[in-house]
């Protein structure tokens, strides 16, 4: 991977909303409700890969990731995040989290036993439209647009995040969502994996695993 892919890798990681790390094997959380509402491997075409996320009880969700990069205006980096953490439990029995790998295309969703702000996430996306990041305050400025996609459910958000690093564009989606007392939140990333047979593309796979999830809920 050259010097700027790597960089690209790093900011988007850094960006998410939520870090995490990827296991195989069966789901431990409590709670038949919780555990029905997911998609599941089943739900997917032959050859996708499908992990579910092991949580451990008692650690911080998300523990062990980036810390959050300079911003300016301030705190727009991990904006999002902050939003969700102040509205929503997470963690085990409260949140279940799952990853979907194309070829192409790699998702996180995240479902939650409790709503999301969506008022706040819109105000915070609408106020870090554009804004500036860095690594550390001896680099470059690294410019990041967010811009919100038209959806076809009035209770959900979708966004593309993009940015611009070396004259290369590179862009991330997020899309957060409430269904009844519940809510949903996912983020995905383009990424190539020739070790996949089956191709995705952003944003369209995305939007298709958000419609399964949310039909699921529903």
């Amino acid at each position: 991977m050259s010097g700027w892919r790597a960089a690209a890798a790093l900011l988007l990681v850094a960006v998410a909303v939520s870090a995490c790390g990827t296991v195989t094997g069966m789901p431990t959380w409590p709670g038949a409700r919780l555990n029905d509402s997911l998609l599941t491997a089943a739900d997917f075409p032959a050859g996708v890969r499908f992990d579910r996320i092991r949580e451990v009880r008692g650690q911080p969700d998300g523990q062990g990731g980036l810390p959050a990069m300079l911003s300016e205006p301030a705190g727009c980096s991990d904006g999002l995040t902050r939003v969700i953490a102040a509205s929503a439990e997470r963690g085990p029995g409260a949140a279940a989290k799952y990853t979907v790998a194309y070829d192409g295309a790699r998702v996180v969703m995240t479902v939650l036993t409790s709503s999301l702000d969506l008022d706040q996430l819109a105000a915070t996306a609408e106020r870090c439209a554009r804004y500036l990041t860095y690594f550390d305050k001896a680099s470059e400025p690294i410019p990041i647009t967010t811009t919100k996609l038209d959806h076809a459910r009035p209770d959900s958000l979708l966004y593309q995040q993009s940015m611009q690093l070396q004259g290369t564009a590179s862009s991330v989606y997020f899309a957060f969502e409430n269904v009844g007392d519940w809510g949903m939140f996912g983020i995905a990333f383009p990424t190539p994996d020739p070790t996949i047979t089956v191709k995705g593309s952003l944003p369209q796979t995305f939007l298709d695993i958000t419609d399964k999830q949310s039909a699921r809920l529903r």
